[in-house]
């Protein structure tokens, strides 16, 4: 009778589902405060940045003579700069074009250090040899100097900011491949790796099915990493004049101003709003990158 009744008992106990280890790292990652009101900060800055044709009707690009500089008031509520455009149209506008970088040469760049990354990893030999000196080359290539050339030379031709996106994510890849190489050269060693290969599987999906999804956690923080530092490397640039096009706002180029030590100390309003959006918006990013990372790194979950 006893037998039976724990047989009975076993028989009603159900299975536990493990939790998966992305679901364990979206929990660690909401329960991060700081990462979740960083993540909410920039959703609003892209939401605020995107929408900015629906929030303001002021012209960016129409030249006010009498309005040069004025300080903030009720009509502009960040005043306007030294042409007597609006800097609250403008920071709008030119979050929009920075975030559009941003974004663009990030992907760009995940993407193309992926693929490289991973071939040499997995194929290894004279391939990983050339594609390694290749990333040689391109982690050694004078970058400024490259972006001031192409800026001159296609300057009118070409879409200016295609071009900035296009040179800075072909020139900013080579980190990325590394990383990427050296997580699959760890990854392939496993034995689900050798079965695979054993039963026929092509490279492509040893690669994609098997290896990637292992190293994703990785490239994703890495992504959060780039993509601060591409926002940077786009201000910096326009800051310089050698980045966005002058007639298309952006943080960069509406920090330009402040060049003048006129602007600088007497007219704050209008370099002070995008220097604190650059930084804030940095900030927030890497908050949102070190969140990730605790939250995908296997040793801190619990």
């Amino acid at each position: 009778m006893q037998v039976t009744t724990v047989k009975e008992s076993l028989l009603k106990l159900k299975p536990v589902k493990s939790t998966s280890p992305w679901a364990l790292a979206r929990r660690k990652f909401l329960r991060n405060k700081l990462a979740m009101a960083s993540l909410l900060f920039l959703i609003l800055v892209a939401i605020l940045s995107f929408l900015a044709p629906y929030l303001t009707t002021q012209d960016i690009a129409r030249i006010n003579i009498g309005e040069m500089s004025l300080s903030p008031s009720g009509e502009h509520w960040l005043g306007t700069d030294k042409s007597g455009r609006d800097v609250f149209t403008r920071l709008l506008y030119g979050g929009r074009i920075s975030l559009i970088v941003g974004i663009s040469c990030t992907l760009l760049v995940i993407l193309i250090g992926t693929v490289i990354g991973a071939s040499a990893g997995y194929f290894g030999g004279i391939i990983d040899s050339m594609l390694m000196r290749f990333t040689d080359f391109v982690l050694t290539f004078p970058f400024t100097v490259f972006v001031i050339v192409l800026n001159a030379v296609f300057f009118g031709k070409l879409n200016g900011l295609l071009v900035l996106i296009l040179v800075i994510s072909f020139l900013s890849w080579g980190s990325v491949a590394r990383i990427v190489r050296s997580k699959i050269l760890a990854e392939k060693e496993n034995e689900y790796i050798m079965a695979a290969i054993s039963i026929g599987c092509s490279p492509f999906k040893v690669i994609v099915k098997h290896l990637l999804p292992n190293v994703l956690s990785t490239i994703i923080v890495q992504g959060t990493i780039l993509f601060a530092t591409m926002i940077v490397v786009e201000s910096g640039l326009s800051y310089l004049g050698f980045g966005v096009p002058a007639e298309i706002p952006s943080w960069g180029n509406m920090l330009s101003s402040a060049n003048e030590p006129d602007v600088l100390q007497s007219k704050p309003w209008i370099w002070i709003p995008p220097a604190l959006a650059i930084t804030f918006t940095i900030l927030a990013i890497n908050f949102v990158g070190e969140g990730l990372k605790d939250a995908l790194n296997p040793r801190s979950r619990r």
